[in-house]
């Protein structure tokens, strides 16, 4: 599992989780869409918000491996903000290729970063 030197563990000033310390041994969680409806927390939308910066931050608009960002985060984003970037793509692979949708992620997201359009 590659490890991303430099992304955030986690939100600061919180418990929200970025990424994972060691590989799980029964294999990656699978990513699966999760629907966010408009009564989340406050808190759960600025970890949202926090992460897909941290994510525009680190790799911008270029394909990244999954590795160890954490499953349950990247979910509440994939198929919207985040996309697989391989065909076919493993959804329960650490080494699967995403990339973040910039225009998705800005207008979701709108102030978590200079997204440059």
């Amino acid at each position: 599992m590659l490890k991303h030197r430099g992304f955030p563990g986690r939100l600061p000033g919180t418990d929200f989780q970025f990424t994972l310390r060691r590989a799980n041994p029964k294999g990656a969680t699978p990513l699966e869409r999760r629907e966010r409806r408009s009564d989340r927390k406050p808190a759960d939308r600025r970890a949202d918000a926090g992460f897909v910066a941290a994510l525009w931050e680190q790799f911008g608009d270029q394909p990244f491996e999954r590795g160890n960002l954490d499953a349950g985060r990247l979910s509440w984003l994939f198929g919207r903000e985040v996309l697989p970037y391989d065909d076919p793509f493993d959804p329960a692979n650490y080494e699967a290729m995403l990339i973040l949708d910039p225009r998705a992620a800005a207008m979701a997201f709108p102030d978590a970063a200079d997204w440059g359009q």
